[in-house]
């Protein structure tokens, strides 16, 4: 559950937020609407610690997983359904953890991150990724294709692939049709 208790949010003499309180429950949709300046991405950056609230509590269960859309994605060499996978941030540091056990011949490491891998779903992880690129317009093509090999609009379509692949708690979704 996401708590605010009066809180207070200003940006040099701005308040943006002033004596707020809202609970969230699990599995609640929330869309928060209003001018622009007014907040919103500032309480974004709240629930994702990038910032401090300057009045007030927050809450927010220290074992959610939390994912967004970036706003930029950098012109990597990397293929895009290798992007997308770097979303599904517990795969890849499963997958980090198995490469060093691997390195280290132990076994019982091994065996325990295979145990781990089967319990996320790791074996699909490629095929999910490439399912969630088709559904956003990309064709099989342009799956190994660098990430800067596309423009603003498709890099976008990226970054919302690897948001929607990580198995969040909490999902934030900052203007994401921006430039799509």
């Amino acid at each position: 559950m996401i708590v605010f208790s009066s809180l207070q949010i200003r940006r040099g003499v701005r308040v943006l937020l002033d004596n707020a309180s809202a609970t969230i429950n699990p599995g609640q949709k929330v869309g928060l609407v209003g001018k622009n300046g007014c907040g919103k991405s500032t309480l974004l950056a709240l629930l994702k610690n990038e910032i401090s609230a300057d009045a007030g509590s927050f809450t927010l269960p220290g074992t959610w997983q939390l994912a967004w859309v970036n706003q930029e994605t950098p012109a990597l060499p990397q293929p895009a359904i290798e992007y997308v996978i770097d979303g599904d941030r517990e795969y890849r540091q499963l997958e980090a953890q198995l490469n060093d056990a691997n390195e280290r011949n132990d076994g019982h490491a091994i065996a325990s991150i295979h145990g781990k891998l089967d319990a996320i779903d790791a074996w699909t992880v490629r095929s999910r990724a490439a399912s969630l690129l088709h559904g956003l317009g990309f064709s099989n093509d342009q799956l190994e294709r660098p990430v800067s090999d596309f423009s603003g609009g498709w890099r976008m379509r990226l970054n919302l692939a690897q948001a929607l692949i990580c198995r969040s708690d909490l999902l934030l979704l900052d203007e994401p049709t921006n430039h799509l």
